[in-house]
């Protein structure tokens, strides 16, 4: 359950799309990012533009700055974040990140016992993560239920206070009509 939780730390939305980073997929299949990227390149037909995309430089720095900031809780710290100086050191082009049937097309491509294992867990990640919004969805419509019910509840109770309040109108009123002084005869 702990590498499904990792895994779902590395999972982010960009262009509307739940995906992983190059690199961190190049960390759990335990490759370098050139030889999984190489590896895809071979590949290409498999990995249409809905499958994998590269960032833009204005993705990357919003990304960059989510991941510091997730980060900053925890004691793992990515590769992207931290810069060293020296050559070789600096990121020299901008990542590819893998939507969750690109994830799954990646097994095809890489061939290890790691990558196979890798790959499955990957996948109960990301239908984890959507069991999650589901269920969120379904809350979010129940409450609106709730509210509109609610709304319904408030209209019915003032229309019941209305007429409380016209009974106890139309009692205060026979009550002084009644306990008004005769005029008149009296017997």
């Amino acid at each position: 359950m702990q590498i499904i939780q990792s895994i779902q730390n590395r999972i982010y939305e960009i262009r509307g799309e739940r995906v992983m980073l190059d690199r961190d997929l190049a960390e759990l299949y335990e490759i370098e990012t050139r030889s999984l990227n190489q590896a895809v390149k071979r590949q290409a037909r498999r990995f249409p533009k809905d499958f994998m995309f590269q960032l833009t430089k204005e993705e990357f720095e919003e990304l960059r700055l989510q991941i510091e900031a997730s980060e900053n809780n925890d004691s793992l710290r990515s590769q992207i974040v931290i810069l060293k100086n020296g050559r070789g050191q600096h990121l020299k082009y901008l990542p590819y990140v893998f939507t969750e049937q690109g994830v799954a097309m990646l097994s095809g491509v890489i061939n290890s016992d790691k990558a196979i294992k890798m790959n499955i867990a990957i996948m109960r990640a990301f239908v984890a993560i959507k069991k999650a919004v589901l269920k969120q969805t379904d809350i979010k419509e129940q409450l609106k239920e709730i509210k509109e019910r609610l709304g319904e509840h408030d209209v019915q109770l003032n229309q019941i206070y209305d007429a409380m309040e016209n009974l106890l109108d139309e009692k205060a009123a026979q009550r002084k009509w009644e306990d008004r002084q005769r005029i008149g005869f009296k017997k």
